[in-house]
């Protein structure tokens, strides 16, 4: 029994170290056509990550991402990152969500592939955003599609922003 008990604890200490980052430019993800990107790449921009869904209520939220997109993408980076967790929302492959955003809402920001946002497999980016030890600011849990995470031009958290916040919300840009 002690022998299991200090090797939970010593997984457990590794995993809480290994999700856990003091920088998020340590991070990186994949993109939707499966190549890595480094945060680091978004140094000196400020940086909205949303996991999103293609068959949700706020999907149209899509079309604002896109507004934002072209209104301050000189200054702010946005990274949708699909996510099948919240009722089955988003069930297709990463083809048919790029074909979805694109002739739907014509989405030309940053998409990644498809992750989890909680739970045992949560990204390390996820990771990040949701816990006070990594990000220094707040614990926060993701509890819906199109939830949004702003992040400053140092890489410094700033806000989270629940799924009824629009993206063009003055809550949001009045932050960019």
């Amino acid at each position: 029994m002690k022998k299991l008990l200090l090797m939970l604890f010593t997984t457990m200490t590794t995993i809480a170290i290994n999700a856990q980052s003091t920088n998020i430019y340590d991070l990186s993800f994949a993109d939707i056509n499966g190549d890595e990107v480094s945060l680091k790449k978004f140094e000196g921009k400020k940086i909205l990550f949303v996991n999103v869904a293609s068959k949700c209520g706020f999907t149209p939220q899509y079309a604002e991402l896109q507004e934002v997109h072209e209104q301050y993408g000189d200054r702010v980076v946005i990274i949708g990152f699909p996510c099948d967790q919240f009722g089955g929302q988003e069930p297709g492959s990463e083809e048919e969500i790029q074909s979805f955003c694109q002739k739907n809402y014509g989405v030309e920001f940053l998409m990644a592939s498809k992750i989890d946002v909680k739970g045992n497999n949560q990204h390390p980016i996820y990771a990040w955003l949701t816990s006070k030890t990594a990000n220094g600011v707040e614990d926060s849990k993701v509890m819906w599609n199109f939830q949004k995470y702003l992040i400053d031009e140092n890489g410094k958290y700033i806000e989270h922003f629940k799924s009824g916040v629009k993206p063009t919300d003055e809550k949001i840009t009045k932050l960019f």
